[in-house]
Parts: structure tokens; C-alpha cells; sequence
């Protein structure tokens, strides 16, 4: 049977890959949305059960690329998960910005390019658009970024559309603008994978205080 990540039959891997250099704690703070969906999370909130039992299953993977400590700013160091080689094919994928003076070195490359194929969906936050744009992955796509850096882009890289939103999508690729583009990128994610009418992801969004703001900056 076909995977659906809308409808899943099986455990959800979701990952977030962290390049080399200090990634943004706001960038991947997002992926705790997904958390707050898990089984693990859901049971003990007071809910009714028939929004418990929507929970998903879902496992996390934070992977750079020798499974070693990875920074965030703010001074915080973390033991990721997974190497590249250990990682398992990933469902979600989410990606913040490291340092703007890193640049990807062809392993990380290789790995966002093969997670990307993989993956029914690729998030990318803020200056974490930019290993998938280097990697030739933007190339046809419509795609957003920091709003300061969208004239540069699209001069720069005409070969994508370039479009001024807090979120853009094309397909499995969700990319947002700066910081807390993210949290709106993230609730309209979860929102169209499984939201609606009666679903777990109203009340989770309202008990979280997640942003509704217009998605063109109006």
C-alpha cells in the first residue's frame, strides 16, 4: 500500500539536517508543532478521545553529517541523532539556516539532494533554503526567502519564481521567509496534511497560540 503522509500507514519519520556552523534555534523550533501531534504528546493533554486517537506516530531524526555535536546559536550544543549514513529515509524533512558564510561541502549536498527525493515533504526555514537552492533543487520551482534577499534571488537565480510571502509551496517543497515566517509556514503545513473540520489540529493550534497571519505580509 502506497505511503500517504495525509493518511499514514506506518510510523512517520521526521528529520531535521543541520549543516556545519551555528543553526538558528528559531528556524527548526517549528518541527515542535509535529511533536505536539505525536501519541506521546497527545495522551496526556485533556482532550476528548476521539481527537486522541488522530495523534501520529511519528519519530524524530536530528542528522548532520558524522552523527556528532551539532551547534545552535545561543550556546547551545546538541548530540544529533543521526549521521548521513545512519539516517533512515525521512518523511518530513525540515532545514534552518546556518551560518551565512558556511558553505555546503558536497556530502551535505548529496544527503539534502537524496533526502529530498525521498521525502513526502521538504520544509525549509529562512536561510534554510539556501543548501536546497545550491543544490540545483529551486531550479523551476516557486520559491520564497527572507524578503530583504528576494531582489538578489531573483536576479541572481531567474531559473526559480521568486514570490514575496511569508510561505510558499510547490509540490512536497514548503519554503518560508526570516524566523517566524516559520511558525506561520509550519501551522499552514500541518493544517493541510491534517486539518479540518473536527480534526486535532484546531484545538492543538489554538492551545499553542500558533500565528494566523496573512501569508503576504498585509
Amino acid at each position: 500500500m502506497p505511503f500517504s503522509l495525509s493518511n499514514p500507514n506506518r510510523t512517520i519519520h521526521a528529520g531535521v539536517i543541520l549543516m556545519a556552523g551555528h543553526t538558528e534555534i528559531l528556524d527548526v523550533a517549528p518541527i515542535d508543532l509535529l511533536n505536539g501531534m505525536s501519541e506521546d504528546f497527545v495522551k496526556a493533554l485533556p482532550l476528548p478521545e476521539d481527537l486522541k486517537k488522530q495523534a501520529l506516530d511519528i519519530s524524530f531524526r536530528w542528522v548532520n553529517e558524522h552523527g556528532d555535536n551539532a551547534l545552535l546559536t545561543s550556546g547551545i550544543t546538541m548530540k544529533a541523532t543521526d549521521s548521513f549514513a545512519t539516517c533512515p529515509p525521512l518523511d518530513i524533512v525540515l532545514m534552518g539556516a546556518a551560518d551565512f558564510n558556511h558553505t555546503p561541502n558536497e556530502a551535505e549536498l548529496a544527503f539534502v539532494r537524496k533526502t529530498y527525493e525521498q521525502s513526502s515533504a521538504f520544509l525549509c526555514i529562512c536561510g534554510g533554503m539556501f543548501p536546497p537552492l545550491q543544490a540545483g533543487l529551486l531550479k523551476g520551482k516557486t520559491a520564497t526567502a527572507p524578503r530583504s534577499l528576494i531582489p538578489k534571488f531573483s536576479h541572481d537565480h531567474s531559473e526559480t519564481e521568486w514570490v514575496e510571502r511569508r510561505w510558499a509551496r510547490d509540490g512536497k517543497l514548503w519554503i518560508s521567509g526570516a524566523l517566524l515566517d516559520g511558525l506561520d509556514l509550519m501551522q499552514a503545513f500541518v493544517s493541510e496534511m491534517w486539518g479540518g473540520e473536527g480534526s486535532l489540529v484546531g484545538p492543538l493550534l489554538e492551545i499553542g497560540g500558533w500565528p494566523v497571519r496573512d501569508v503576504v505580509y498585509e
